[in-house]
């Protein structure tokens, strides 16, 4: 069978919602309640900081992509300047943050269903989604980018609806039904801004960073995308300024209506609001929401494991079967290979119990810092190897190698946060055994590779 290769069939309006939906993760949606009752106000605070943090990283990305046409995704600037051990461990790593995500993802599709249709079974639920987006994504690259458009699209009208109802109850004076008076004060009257102090403010990064997973798609999707030196730039760009209009100002104009101590912890503020706004349908329309934005999640996943799988087999880090295309463009082997492990994680899911799917969540969590820390590491050993390209790029890192060294510092200090609360310090001191098998691996199949020779 002719093998064909990826095609650049996205274009500027694809790539800039992918952008925005990696930004806009269920987290916002979902973990939002638990944020805010561990910080409070401050809240405001941590989004800003991971925010920032993470724009950095994404702006090295952007300039390490830009630098060599060649790259497929982070996994060819790994394996370039990191060597062949790198490049097998970002890969694979990477492939199953997004297996971890994939599970919960799919399994809070299932779950939203079940608010419609409480007697299907949440498993049946889940295989169904599973079969769905794989269809759709063995079709075209095209539709994968019309798809993740129309989800991020829904997510953006969403929040945009929110903040709008929002300074309509603000700034008409709106007071609840318990007497509660809506305005900006509500940021500092209820035990100040720091309400439960430092501990409160350090806890809340855990949830948060979880929230921002996927921001980095964008640079998987550097091969398929057209004109990629105009649409990457643009892309990258705006993630700063939608940071802080989905996240910080969505979640300041929710406490400014509810007071952060009258935010449950486990179930959505966005739905609150809504509900406060005099909008019967409230549940059924930010239900039909978070379903359409975990399965944008489990799709970009599925789209992400694909490439990531498909760039392994091209490298000889994985089968070379699985690094072969179709005639439209679509790395099939890949994609199926990554769809049948999502499909049996759907069904496995139905059997292991919640404390278990917890670790797998947090697990994927840490491997995305240390993925997001490997394109610093990266865009450090760029600088000071090739300066000529350096010099030569239209999309120049502004916070240079010292804003790469302060992101890789404040990753740290996350992965010491993690440490202080008990459920994520379990899955923290597990992470290590991921990486011993993936080297373990990596030099079994060297050393038979060498005994063959």
């Amino acid at each position: 069978m002719d093998n064909h290769e990826l095609q650049r069939s996205m274009s500027s309006r694809h790539i800039q919602l992918i952008a925005i939906g990696g930004a806009i993760g269920t987290g916002l949606f979902l973990g939002a309640g638990k944020s805010i009752s561990l910080a409070g106000p401050s809240i405001l605070l941590v989004y800003i900081i991971i925010g920032f943090f993470l724009f950095v990283m994404m702006r090295a990305l952007g300039e390490l992509l830009l630098s060599n046409s060649e790259y497929n995704s982070f996994t060819d600037i790994a394996e370039h300047y990191l060597g062949h051990l790198f490049g097998f461990l970002t890969g694979w790593t990477y492939w199953f943050c997004w297996v971890a995500t994939g599970i919960a993802d799919i399994t809070a599709v299932a779950k939203y269903i079940q608010f419609w249709y409480p007697s299907i079974p949440s498993y049946v639920s889940a295989i169904a989604t599973v079969v769905i987006l794989l269809g759709l994504n063995l079709l075209t690259v095209k539709l994968f980018g019309e798809i993740e458009f129309w989800f991020a699209l829904i997510k953006v009208i969403a929040i945009v609806l929110l903040i709008v109802i929002g300074f309509w109850l603000i700034f008409t004076g709106f007071k609840s039904t318990t007497g509660i008076q809506s305005g900006f004060h509500n940021l500092y009257t209820h035990g100040g801004f720091f309400p439960n102090g430092p501990m409160g403010f350090l806890l809340a990064f855990q949830m948060a960073v979880f929230s921002f997973v996927g921001i980095e798609l964008v640079g998987v999707t550097a091969r398929e995308t057209k004109d990629p030196e105009k649409n990457l730039p643009k892309a990258v760009n705006s993630i700063g300024i939608r940071i802080l209009i989905f996240y910080v100002l969505s979640l300041l104009i929710i406490m400014s209506i509810t007071p952060w101590n009258k935010v449950s912890a486990t179930e959505s503020p966005f739905v609150n609001l809504f509900v406060l706004a005099g909008i019967p349908a409230a549940a059924g329309i930010v239900n039909f929401v978070v379903l359409t934005s975990a399965a944008s999640a489990a799709n970009s996943g599925l789209f992400s494991n694909s490439r990531m799988v498909y760039g392994l087999g091209q490298t000889g880090h994985a089968p070379e079967g699985l690094s072969k295309t179709n005639k439209r463009g679509v790395p099939y082997p890949a994609l199926i290979f990554s769809g049948v492990v999502l499909f049996f994680a759907a069904i496995l899911n139905y059997f292991i119990p919640d404390d278990v799917f917890t670790l797998v969540t947090t697990l994927a969590t840490i491997f995305f810092i240390f993925i997001w820390s490997v394109i610093l590491i990266c865009y450090i050993k760029y600088r000071r190897e090739d300066a000529a390209l350096h010099k030569k790029s239209k999309f120049k890192n502004p916070f240079g190698v010292i804003g790469s060294y302060l992101s890789l510092i404040f990753f740290a200090f996350v992965l010491v946060v993690l440490f202080l609360a008990e459920d994520t310090r379990t899955a923290l001191m597990y992470s290590p055994l991921w990486i011993i098998l993936l080297v373990s691996v990596y030099y079994i199949n060297k050393n038979r590779k060498t005994a063959k020779h």
